[in-house]
C-alpha cells in the first residue's frame, strides 16, 4: 500500500479542480448573462446604425441636393428675368449643371424646344427616354403654371421618398417669351442609398454573428476564474484548506483569488492553532488531574493518620481543583464572549481596587516562583463604568501572562496611570522583547506565545479573552517593549464612557 507525500496531494487536487473548470458547461448562467449584456449592446449600435443611416442621413443628402440647387441658382435668378437665354451661350449649360439634372426650354405656348442634360444638350428626336420627364410635366398640376407663365417649384415623391425636385422659372428665348424648368432627379442618390443598406443589412449580419461568437467568448473567460474560486472556496468548505486558486491576475478577480487565498491560510492557521490549544488544554487539565488522582491515593492509603501531610494533600488537591475549574470557567466565558451569549453587567466600581484585589489574590502564585509584584498608582480613587467581574479576570490574566514570562526573583510591575480624562493600567515584567510580527497574533484566539519561561498560569486563552472582554467595553489596549520591559496595557476613558451610557440611556427611553 502506497501512501502520497503532501506535495502530490496537493497537486492532485490543484489538478482535479483545474479539470473539474474546464468541464463548466458553456451556457451558465453567469455566461448566458454577460452574453445577452454584450448582445443587447450590439443590437442597440446596430439599431442605432440604421437610424442615423435612414432617418438622418438619407434626409440629409435630400436636403443638401435641394438646397444645392437653390444656393447655386440665387446668384443668376436676376440676370434670368432680364437676360436673353438665346444670347448667352454659356447660361443654359450653366443652368443644367446648377440643377444637377436636366434643365427644360419651353415656348410661350407650352410646347418643348430644347433639353439639357448636366450642360450637354439631348436628341430629342431620338432620345425617348428623356422624353418622359417632359410627359410627366405636361400630365401635372405644373403645366398650368408654365402655359400661365408663373414660377413653381415642385416635389414629387413616391412611396414616401423625394422622388424628384423642379423649378419652373419664366425666361426670355430668341426675344420670346419662354419657359425653363429645371428637373432634377434622385434616382441615382436612391440607388447608392439603396447599395448602402444592402451593404449595412450585410455588415450588420455579419457584426452580428462575430459579436455573438466574441461575446460567447469573453463571456466564458471572465466566469471562468469565478468558477476557480469558487470551486476553491467549494473545496474549503469541504475541508481541504491546502485549497488556493490558481489565478494570477491584476484586477479585481485577481484581488477575489488573493482574498481567497488569504482566507485559505487563515484557515490553516486557524486549524493547526484548534490542534495545538486542544493539546494545551489537554495537558493543562490532565496535569490537575494527575495530581487529584495521586494525591487523594496518597491520602487514602499513605497518610489519612498523619493530620499535617493529610491536609497538606488535600489543601494541594483543593488548589488544583480550583486551578481546573479556573481554566474550564475560562474556556466557556470566552466561547460565550465569542457567540455573544455573555452580557456585560455594568456599573460604577472603584478600578484601583479591582487591580489592588487581583494583585494581592496572585502574589501567593507569583511568590512560589520568587516572583514580587509592586502596584503604584498616584491615585486610589478612580471611578470606572465597567463589568467588575469582567476587569477582573483581565487584569488577573495578565498577571499570570506576565509571571510566565518572569524568570524566578524578578518583579512585576502594575501601574494605574490617569491623564486627560484616561486611565490605563499597565502590566510591566522584564524579559526577552516580543517581536514586532508576533505583537497582533498574541492576540487571537488559540495563539500561545513562543517567550513562555516554562510556567503555565491560567489556560493559554488568557489573551483573546483579554482582548474579547476589552472590546466589549470599547477599550483601547495593547503591548509596547521598551527598556527590557514588555508591557501589556489598557485604556479606560471616563468620555467614551459617558457617551456609551448616555446613548444606552437614550435606547432605554425609546
Amino acid at each position: 500500500m502506497t501512501t502520497k507525500s503532501p506535495e502530490k496531494e496537493k497537486e492532485a487536487a490543484l489538478h482535479e479542480r483545474t479539470s473539474n473548470v474546464k468541464k463548466i458547461p458553456f451556457h451558465s448562467r453567469m455566461g448566458v448573462r454577460l452574453w445577452l449584456i454584450m448582445m443587447v449592446l450590439v443590437v442597440f449600435t446596430i439599431g442605432l446604425m440604421w437610424v442615423i443611416q435612414i432617418l438622418v442621413m438619407e434626409r440629409n443628402y435630400v436636403n443638401m441636393a435641394v438646397n444645392g440647387i437653390q444656393d447655386r441658382l440665387d446668384p443668376i435668378m436676376e440676370e434670368l428675368m432680364t437676360d436673353d437665354l438665346a444670347e448667352n451661350g454659356n447660361l443654359i449649360p450653366y443652368l443644367s449643371k446648377a440643377a444637377d439634372g436636366k434643365l427644360l426650354l419651353v415656348n410661350g405656348e407650352g410646347r418643348l424646344m430644347a433639353m439639357y442634360s448636366y450642360g450637354l444638350p439631348i436628341d430629342l428626336e431620338s432620345d425617348s427616354q428623356e422624353i418622359t420627364v417632359w410627359k410627366d410635366i405636361q400630365n401635372s398640376e405644373a403645366y398650368e403654371d408654365i402655359l400661365n407663365g408663373e414660377s413653381y417649384v415642385q416635389e414629387k415623391r413616391k412611396g414616401g421618398r423625394l422622388y424628384s425636385y423642379e423649378m419652373g422659372i419664366p425666361v426670355k428665348y430668341e426675344g420670346q417669351e419662354a419657359y425653363a424648368v429645371l428637373y432634377h432627379s434622385f434616382t441615382e442618390l436612391y440607388e447608392v442609398l439603396d447599395m448602402n443598406r444592402k451593404q449595412l443589412v450585410a455588415f450588420s449580419i455579419l457584426l452580428s454573428l462575430v459579436s455573438a461568437v466574441l461575446a460567447a467568448l469573453l463571456s466564458r473567460s471572465f466566469t471562468k476564474p469565478i468558477h476557480i474560486i469558487k470551486g476553491t472556496v467549494d473545496e474549503l468548505a469541504k475541508g481541504d484548506l491546502t485549497a488556493e486558486p490558481d489565478l494570477v491576475r491584476k484586477d479585481e478577480i485577481g484581488q477575489l483569488a488573493e482574498s481567497v487565498r488569504q482566507l485559505g491560510r487563515a484557515l490553516r492557521r486557524v486549524d493547526d492553532l484548534r490542534k495545538e490549544v486542544i493539546a494545551n488544554v489537554s495537558h493543562e487539565l490532565r496535569s490537575p488531574l494527575a495530581l487529584i488522582s495521586g494525591y487523594a491515593e496518597m491520602v487514602r492509603d499513605i497518610h489519612w493518620k498523619d493530620q499535617e501531610k493529610r491536609e497538606e494533600d488535600l489543601n494541594l488537591i483543593i488548589r488544583e481543583s480550583h486551578r481546573m475549574s479556573e481554566m474550564v470557567s475560562d474556556i466557556l466565558d470566552y466561547s460565550q464572549l465569542q457567540a455573544g451569549y455573555l452580557q456585560l453587567r455594568r456599573d460604577w466600581y472603584n478600578l484601583y481596587e479591582i487591580v489592588e484585589s487581583e494583585v494581592l489574590l496572585c502574589e501567593q502564585s507569583a511568590a512560589e516562583h520568587g516572583i514580587t509584584l509592586r502596584l503604584e498608582t498616584p491615585e486610589k480613587e478612580i471611578a470606572a463604568y465597567v463589568d467588575a467581574l469582567k476587569i477582573s479576570q483581565v487584569v488577573r490574566n495578565l498577571l499570570y501572562n506576565a509571571m510566565n514570562h518572569t524568570k524566578d526573583g524578578l518583579e512585576i510591575t502594575v501601574e494605574i496611570e490617569k491623564k486627560d480624562g484616561k486611565s490605563t493600567v499597565l502590566v510591566k515584567n522584564p524579559g526577552e522583547a516580543i517581536p514586532e510580527e508576533d505583537r497582533e497574533l498574541i492576540w487571537e484566539r488559540y495563539q500561545r506565545s513562543q517567550h513562555q519561561g516554562g510556567r503555565h498560569e491560567g489556560t493559554g486563552l488568557g489573551l483573546s479573552i483579554v482582548s474579547t472582554i476589552l472590546q466589549a467595553h470599547g477599550m483601547e489596549y495593547g503591548v509596547d517593549c521598551r527598556d527590557g520591559l514588555n508591557i501589556f496595557w489598557f485604556c479606560y476613558s471616563e468620555k467614551e464612557a459617558g457617551r456609551r451610557q448616555s446613548a444606552r440611556n437614550e435606547a432605554g427611553r425609546l
